[in-house]
């Protein structure tokens, strides 16, 4: 059975920084795709960034793109997805994906994904 456990995240004023982390458990990250989403109120979830095969390709959405660094740590078979600069419009609830083998194409999309973090609130004040 896979589990991913979500911590970190919270609330920062504008410009600050925040990381959120997603433990995978039954299944090395290594060998999948897992990618950040986030879902703000009255919007559809998006994607955020990707980290596939541990760390042969990484995507970002341009629209954090400089702002977010997606990172794999082996020894604790996690993903971080470290934020900075944030801003209002980043405020979301951020889910970690994980999906068996390379990322696909559209890596942005949450159809592919079988397995999915509980959610984690982020929270930016201007």
């Amino acid at each position: 059975q896979v589990e991913l456990v979500q911590s970190g995240g919270g609330s920062v004023p504008a410009g600050g920084s925040l990381r959120v982390s997603c433990a995978a458990i039954g299944f090395d990250v290594t060998y999948a795709c897992v990618s950040w989403f986030r879902q703000a109120p009255g919007k559809e979830r998006e994607g955020v960034a990707g980290i596939s095969l541990g760390r042969s390709r990484i995507y970002y959405a341009d629209s954090v793109k400089g702002r977010f660094a997606i990172s794999r740590d082996s020894a604790k078979n996690t993903v971080h997805l470290q934020m900075g600069s944030l801003s209002p419009d980043d405020t979301a609830v951020y889910y970690c994906a994980l999906s068996p083998g390379a990322c696909r194409s559209q890596w942005w999309s949450p159809a592919p994904y079988d397995y999915w973090g509980q959610g984690t609130q982020v929270t930016v004040s201007s």
